[in-house]
């Protein structure tokens, strides 16, 4: 093992195989949220000192975000290749699987009513992960009504009820599934 290195030794990086697309990624990212600050925040006119300003801040954090970002980028421009960038890529994109799945979840409460979603959106997890036996199901179908029963029922979040729910007949069943499940 060598005690001694070159100057060149210190800022030699070795990048994994995702290194690219995160540092592609990233930059992009940061730059949106750079571009988009006149329109989230504003420069008060009165006299204010400038760190005292609601802009000023979020500017810096966004101006180094970006910068570091852009260093990054040029760092994984510049670093040699390595093979598998491509698959990792793949790989990381596979979780945005279960990102879909949640905004199909968000997208059905509306309709079908929180606890008929709920149980839907466990059991078809479930389902996906391989737990695919009656026994599976069914441990998923009592999580989804446990889950149901302690954020509607007991702690009151408030869920619009679905629009299914309007289909029951008048009376306190309906009610009660309107307010509590």
């Amino acid at each position: 093992m060598r005690r001694l290195q070159t100057f060149q030794d210190l800022f030699k990086r070795y990048r994994r195989p995702g290194d690219m697309v995160f540092a592609l990624a990233f930059f992009a990212f940061a730059l949106f949220l750079l571009l988009n600050l006149p329109v989230q925040t504003t420069w008060v006119e009165k006299r204010t000192a400038l760190f005292a300003q609601p802009a000023f801040w979020p500017a810096i954090s966004l101006g180094l975000m970006t910068l570091f970002a852009a260093l990054h980028l040029a760092g994984a421009l510049v670093s040699q290749r390595i093979p598998g960038r491509l698959a990792e890529a793949l790989y990381w994109a596979r979780s945005l699987e279960y990102a879909a799945w949640f905004m199909a979840y968000v997208l059905l409460v509306p309709w079908i009513g929180y606890l008929l979603a709920t149980i839907a959106f466990c059991c078809v997890l479930s389902f996906r992960l391989g737990y695919r036996s009656a026994r599976w199901m069914g441990i998923a179908t009592v999580f989804a009504i446990a889950t149901v029963v302690i954020f509607k029922g007991l702690l009151q979040v408030k869920i619009p009820a679905g629009e299914i729910y309007g289909l029951l007949p008048a009376g306190a069943f309906r009610s009660f599934m309107m307010t509590y499940l």
